[in-house]
This record gives structure tokens, C-alpha cells and sequence, in this order.
């Protein structure tokens, strides 16, 4: 199942629910088709440097490949995005783009949407410098700054975030944890 690719201009509006309303009645109808597989592989041409790697996100089709390094705190160079800045990217998109769907759905004109999310981690767990530290961020924000057209009712920006943070995929994801496996292949 895939809808129509064509992507808007920038001048060109998109109404939310002209591409959701169809969905409702699928899913109801076929639940199965609302379960979707996300994915990322990872294409490093070199098994030399441990610290740069490629990763495609999404299909192979999209053509998008995005460099990555390692953070200068686990001896890497810190000179391209790394894995945390990864994971924080995907959270801001998911946030930013949920609040924009929603604020369709409610009929709220966005004059201004920034999501940036922060995260901390004590390195000293991953390098096993103390078993005691967990591997793994110890924290993470949103700040969300939003700002609606003039004349919105404050309350309904208060229910369009509160609502857009319940449909977040990745921020509920974060939230709750999900089972992760790991498969090898060893040649």
C-alpha cells in the first residue's frame, strides 16, 4: 500500500484530511494494512574506520544517504552528525511533523514550528569505564516553539500539542521502549 508520491510546492496547500479520511474505513476494514515496517541500513564502503559510516534511511528508492561519525567523547572526530544526533533528528522530524498534521486536522494555521530535542548520555557506560552507568541516553527533551496564527484560541495550541505528543511514533516509542532484536549473519 503506498499513496500517490507526488510531493506539494510550497505554495501549494495540503488538506490533512483529503489524505487521511481515506485511511479510516481501510483500517478499520483491513487492520492488517496498518501496520507499516520503517528501516535504515547501513552502507559503509570501508570496514577500516570505525569512526564514518553511510546509512540509507527508508527504502533504497528514496536515493538519500547521510554520512555519519562518532562523537569525539568515544574517540571519534565529532566531524558529521553521529548516532545520538541521528536519533534526536528523527524524534524533532516525528514531533514536528505530527504537530503539523494535527494543526490540519484542527484547522489551525501554523506561523511558526520549531522542534529541537536534546539528549544526554554518560559516555562512561558505553566505554565500560564504570559497569555501575547504564549505555544508553539518561535523558531527552523537546522544546517545542510554536506559535499560531493571531487570533487562535491558546487553549486549542495546548490541545494540538497535547494531542500531536499522544500520535507521536517515536516519542511514545522513547517513552514506553520497545523490544529490539539482533540478528547475526557471520561469514
Amino acid at each position: 500500500m503506498t499513496q500517490e508520491r507526488k510531493r506539494p510546492t510550497d505554495h501549494e496547500p495540503v488538506d490533512v484530511e483529503d489524505r487521511q479520511m481515506p485511511l479510516y474505513g481501510r483500517y478499520e476494514d483491513a487492520p492488517g494494512e496498518a501496520t507499516i515496517t520503517d528501516r535504515a541500513k547501513t552502507t559503509s564502503g570501508t570496514e577500516t574506520d570505525p569512526f564514518h559510516g553511510v546509512v540509507e534511511p527508508g527504502r533504497q528508492d528514496y536515493g538519500i544517504a547521510w554520512e555519519f561519525g562518532i562523537h569525539s567523547a568515544v574517540g571519534g572526530f565529532h566531524d558529521a552528525p553521529n548516532p545520538g544526533d541521528i536519533l534526536c533528528a528523527a524524534l524533532a522530524a516525528c514531533l514536528d511533523s505530527t504537530i503539523r498534521i494535527v494543526a490540519g486536522r484542527l484547522d489551525v494555521t501554523l506561523d511558526h514550528l520549531a522542534v529541537e530535542v536534546t539528549a544526554d548520555v554518560d559516555v562512561r557506560g558505553t566505554l565500560v569505564v564504570e559497569r555501575d552507568v547504564p549505555v544508553g541516553f539518561q535523558e531527552m527533551a523537546c522544546h517545542v516553539d510554536v506559535r499560531a496564527a493571531d487570533g487562535t484560541d491558546p487553549e486549542l495550541v495546548e490541545r494540538l500539542v497535547d494531542a500531536a505528543e499522544y500520535s507521536c511514533v517515536n516519542l511514545q516509542t522513547l517513552r514506553s521502549g520497545v523490544p529490539v532484536e539482533t540478528s547475526v549473519d557471520v561469514d
